[in-house]
């Protein structure tokens, strides 16, 4: 095995530990490192916990004094400036590491090629890009929250054959089996917030928890112009329990403002005019309080909107082996759509398996 081929080798070992932090490091990145004399690896860590050791600390802290000489392998650029922890940087001197591989430079404005810029000068060798649209598809959320300052946005629905969500009278469960189900459980779990509009609160009456909990709990997020949701909702009656944030127009009325308040709920209000506007207003103060990953369960007309806009990420799929059929039974996405087949959305490197009785599709959008 050549030089190459062993760095690669050993970014991909990164990149696998890297993962393991999923929905326990965000708003932070994904970051995995691994640390070898050779051919043989002595450290090795990932990012564990929000404002826990950074990756490079977790595998130098393994390798002890053998870090001395050694190459580090990292899939992101090290932090060099104090944060909830010291810089990495300093660590790498300390111990005296000769090389450093990196997969992707970090776009954080407090580093963004600065830890790059702070190793070299100190005459460590360093090395940028390798795996690195591996490393950036791993931080996509990250990245996206970074460059377009709004939440990575996972659409979920289940459908029959037909296409269907719901039948003509809005009956919806279930559509899905039950393992299918627990995939969407785990999925909540690892985001900051659950999102549906106020006809999916209103005829499924869903409660939008992660069952059994995971290691993040989820804002529960309606989208409701009118502030229509209902006290005797379980999301409202369980609004002290898991935050419930209800995103208004301007013109709901200050009753329900004020009685969906006193209920516990959040009422956040968008001043826009129109339905993209007000997303848009929502969308951007998600992000401002740094959630990282968005997911959307419904219903059609919250999704077309999201889509129209170019603003679904990533998509997870249930497809049950069951007809309903009806033109006005519901569909997973309205909006206005496209006019022509080659401007149709598609997907990199879409995932299928089988899931009990239903197929299960998902798979990131891909972008121009």
């Amino acid at each position: 095995m050549d030089q190459y081929d062993l760095d690669v080798w050993h970014m991909q070992r990164a990149l696998d530990l890297a993962v393991q932090g999923q929905g326990l490091v965000e708003p932070n990145p994904m970051v995995g490192c691994v640390i070898v004399q050779g051919a043989e690896i002595i450290g090795e860590g990932w990012h564990r916990q929000f404002g826990g050791p950074h990756a490079e600390v977790e595998a130098l802290k393994l390798a002890g004094r053998r870090a001395e000489g050694a190459t580090m392998y990292v899939t992101l650029e090290p932090c060099c400036h104090q944060g909830k922890t010291p810089p990495c940087t300093k660590a790498i001197l300390e111990a005296k590491i000769a090389r450093v591989v990196v997969a992707q430079r970090d776009p954080f404005p407090e580093v963004d090629g600065g830890g790059i810029r702070e190793l070299q000068e100190a005459g460590v060798a360093v090395e940028t890009g390798l795996l690195e649209p591996a490393a950036r598809g791993l931080n996509a959320p990250y990245l996206t929250l970074q460059h377009l300052k709004r939440p990575w946005i996972i659409a979920k629905w289940a459908m029959t054959l037909d296409g269907k969500t719901a039948t003509k009278t809005g009956f919806s469960k279930w559509i899905s089996n039950a393992q299918s189900r627990e995939i969407v459980h785990r999925l909540r779990g690892r985001v900051d917030a659950v999102m549906i509009g106020r006809l999916t609160a209103r005829l499924d009456d869903p409660l939008l928890t992660a069952r059994p909990p995971g290691p993040r709990t989820a804002v529960r997020v309606v989208v409701d112009t009118r502030a229509t949701l209902s006290n005797n909702s379980r999301l409202v009656r369980t609004a002290w329990e898991v935050p419930v944030l209800v995103a208004v127009g301007t013109e709901a009325p200050a009753e329900d403002r004020r009685r969906l308040k006193e209920a516990g709920c959040e009422v956040f209000v968008c001043k826009a005019d129109t339905r993209l506007g007000r997303l848009n207003q929502l969308l951007e103060e998600l992000g401002r309080r740094r959630m990282t990953n968005v997911l959307v369960e419904g219903g059609g007309q919250l999704a077309g909107c999201l889509l129209d806009s170019g603003q679904i990420d990533e998509a997870h799929v249930f497809i049950a082996p069951k007809l309903i059929g009806g033109i006005s039974a519901r569909n997973p996405i309205a909006g206005e759509g496209i006019e022509d087949m080659p401007q149709a959305f598609t997907f990199l490197d879409p995932q299928i398996q089988q899931v009990g009785s239903d197929i299960y599709f998902h798979g990131r959008l891909e972008r121009a």
